[in-house]
């Protein structure tokens, strides 16, 4: 497995996320962002942190832009988690998606926030080759969210 991490900076840290979260708990969804919680893998703790929801053919994904990050680790120990905007809550289990299906998930997570994230994906955006997905997919994990009722 990957390794790759791109930590965030302190504008992100405390500028950034903290706007973008403040909004969302508020209610206000920028570009289809979400709180994610998720119990901590140690601490059991509920651990939050703002990410993009991707829906692709009916479909909903999470995808770690900056890499194997904490609440990546975390998701995999707990299996799902929250997603919150505003006083909704819903409530998910997460299934991560192999390596060889990420391309399409990679492409249109690009499209759509390539402006927010292209950054952490070297180089590749959206309309990069396939083969330049495929070989940045070990890096991102991706996580299908199944919401239940």
């Amino acid at each position: 497995m990957s390794t790759h991490v791109q930590k965030p900076g302190w504008l992100t840290v405390n500028v950034l996320n903290r706007t973008v979260a403040w909004l969302t708990r508020r209610g206000l969804s920028v570009w289809g962002s979400r709180v994610l919680a998720v119990r901590g893998r140690k601490s059991g703790q509920w651990r939050t942190t703002p990410v993009n929801l991707l829906t692709v053919d009916g479909r909903q994904y999470l995808v770690a832009p900056r890499g194997h990050v904490q609440w990546t680790h975390n998701m995999r120990a707990a299996g799902g988690g929250e997603l919150h905007l505003g006083k909704r809550v819903e409530t998910f289990t997460a299934t991560e998606v192999g390596d060889d299906d990420k391309p399409p998930l990679l492409r249109a997570y690009l499209k759509r926030w390539k402006a927010e994230v292209g950054v952490f994906f070297n180089g590749v955006g959206p309309d990069s080759p396939e083969t330049e997905l495929r070989r940045i997919a070990p890096d991102h994990p991706v996580f299908r969210i199944e919401i239940r009722k």
